[in-house]
């Protein structure tokens, strides 16, 4: 169930009732020929089908998060991480104030790691809370599906390519990148990242078969509807 489908007599009566709730948080970056939104549609998504069944509420997805590595790709928005931690505390606060007291927070985005620091922090003030963190893409049972059909599976990788992370550029390359130097990568800033990164893909293939894509979904959704069910306190 989506927040923005509901307004909010429905959000209080809801949190009353069942006091679970889910936050997805992107990004906006380059993901080589796939859409720069990526991050953020796939960790909306997951989120939705995986509530759905349940009932339980979806809020928009926070799309900004820490892409600084990608900064000279054009179309890649970043915020700060002083920025970024505000904004996550202030979201946490606002979601504790409509009544939900049960929050999992699924993340698309492997920069968006300093939001774990500052739930830790958050959860000290609340003590009557509990948040989970999900990295939805590389959760144990995703991750595992995902090394089955192909390990060489990385960012802006075949592993990213769902229908709906596709754009209206129809260049995919039919070959499998090689593995970039990733100690490389970590010392240098975003103008020679991008010279190392090329057209943004780590490595592996561009585009799998739509049936290894859906197989992996069904794990995905399964694994993140598990988390709203289960082991909360």
């Amino acid at each position: 169930m989506k927040i923005a489908d509901m307004n909010w007599f429905q959000v209080e009566e809801r949190a009353a009732q069942d006091d679970r709730c889910i936050l997805p948080i992107g990004s906006v970056e380059q993901h080589a020929y796939l859409s720069l939104a990526t991050d953020m549609i796939l960790a909306e998504k997951v989120s939705v089908d995986a509530a759905q069944p349940l009932g339980i509420p979806v809020f928009p997805v926070l799309a900004y998060g820490l892409a600084s590595s990608f900064a000279t790709f054009p179309g890649t928005l970043t915020l700060s991480v002083a920025t970024y931690i505000g904004v996550i505390r202030d979201l946490l606060d606002s979601i504790y104030r409509s009544g939900f007291r049960r929050i999992l927070v699924v993340n698309g985005h492997g920069g968006n790691m300093p939001a774990t620091v500052v739930i830790s922090e958050w959860l000290n003030a609340h003590p009557d809370a509990s948040v989970k963190f999900h990295d939805w893409w590389r959760a144990p049972q995703t991750l595992a599906k995902v090394q089955e059909i192909d390990p060489a599976a990385s960012h802006a990788s075949w592993m990213e390519n769902f229908p709906w992370t596709r754009t209206s550029d129809e260049r995919q390359p039919t070959v499998s990148k090689p593995k970039i130097d990733f100690a490389a990568l970590a010392r240098v800033g975003a103008d020679q990242k991008r010279t190392l990164l090329g057209d943004g893909n780590y490595h592996g293939l561009y585009q799998r078969p739509d049936e290894d894509m859906m197989a992996i979904w069904e794990v995905a959704v399964s694994e993140t509807r598990g988390l709203l069910e289960n082991d909360w306190h």
